[in-house]
């Protein structure tokens, strides 16, 4: 794979293609808007690594994908809420063989796809009316997890906190020759990339500890740390956790793990700042629908009810429009 285009040049997407540019196994374009754009085009790929400045060459940045052309490899590293407009500009970038890798929060569009307990119908939470499985179908796509914490302290530069993690596989399960094609090419970019076999149970299992840690985060404005200290919010966690565990075992992502001893690994991370949390500070749309509303509505399709995800939703989503952070007219009403 010799071209890849980053479409989403922020904190995953920046750590993504200053690895890969830096690794000289590829061509590594952008495509970037604003600042962002600005900035890699004067001074390319970069990213801070405690006090080490990694720092690539850029193949070419655009606000259009026909600028830059036919990829092999486009790495999505976008916020939930653009995917519905990246989906419409995505075109010029698809070849015959062009794989797609979603390196993104939550429950995927393509997530149904090939599980008869969850019927054909898209997810109206993260893709009301199918346009984004029609714009990439499963066909396309490779399965992703992120374990990294990554932020932007200005437009372009990406700061690297902690974890490396990549879990990369086929969307319906099993290896095959092109995954393990990306499998080795993140892995010669310093990534720590897992070939799973599951990635749909991967994807659940990170999303399970999320639900509860970025919403509860974004609210309050507490770090995680805090959040685990208050036994009430500790405990709310764990409910809404067993019923998220409820339904995965339903759709074949079992999880193993008590939500108690989540917790303990979770704690370990100290006062971190979720995703969520950062959104809200800097004022950004919050990912709350491919991380919570999906989870309630896979949840309504396998007929299992979830009342403290949805209490977590309706709070989560209320501060959301209060402070225009989520829209007013939503996809999936309950």
């Amino acid at each position: 794979m010799k071209n890849i285009c980053i479409l989403g040049a922020g904190a995953i997407g920046g750590f993504i293609g200053t690895r890969l540019a830096a690794s000289g196994q590829a061509q590594v374009s952008a495509i970037a808007r604003g600042a962002t754009l600005d900035a890699l085009r004067h001074h390319g790929w970069r990213l801070r690594q405690g006090d080490a400045l990694l720092q690539a060459p850029v193949a070419a940045v655009s606000e259009h994908a026909a600028d830059l052309g036919e990829q092999d490899l486009v790495i999505l590293a976008v916020k939930g809420p653009a995917l519905s407009q990246v989906a419409r500009q995505i075109g010029p970038l698809l070849g015959p063989e062009t794989v797609v890798l979603p390196a993104m929060n939550g429950v995927p569009w393509w997530f149904l796809e090939g599980q008869p307990v969850l019927g054909d119908a898209p997810l109206d939470s993260v893709d009301p009316g199918g346009a984004i499985r029609e714009a990439i179908p499963l066909r396309r796509v490779l399965g992703c997890v992120v374990h990294a914490s990554t932020a932007v302290p200005e437009p372009g530069l990406v700061q690297h906190r902690m974890g490396q993690g990549l879990v990369i596989g086929e969307p319906l399960g099993g290896h095959s020759a092109r995954s393990a094609q990306v499998v080795a090419l993140l892995a010669a970019a310093g990534f720590d990339v897992t070939h799973s076999a599951n990635v749909r149970a991967d994807i659940w299992y990170k999303l399970w500890g999320n639900l509860t840690m970025n919403p509860i985060s974004a609210l309050t404005g507490a770090t995680i740390d805090r959040v685990l200290a208050d036994p009430l919010t500790r405990q709310f966690c764990t409910d809404a956790m067993a019923e998220a565990a409820r339904i995965g075992e339903r759709i074949g992502c079992h999880i193993a793990q008590p939500p108690e001893e989540r917790h303990l690994v979770t704690a370990r991370l100290g006062a971190f700042k979720t995703s969520m949390l950062q959104d809200v500070d800097a004022g950004r749309p919050i990912e709350l629908d491919a991380i919570v509303t999906a989870v309630r509505e896979i949840g309504q399709r396998v007929g299992l009810p979830t009342p403290q995800i949805d209490v977590l939703l309706g709070l989560t989503r209320l501060f959301g429009r209060v402070h225009g952070l989520y829209p007013e007219a939503i996809a999936a009403s309950p």
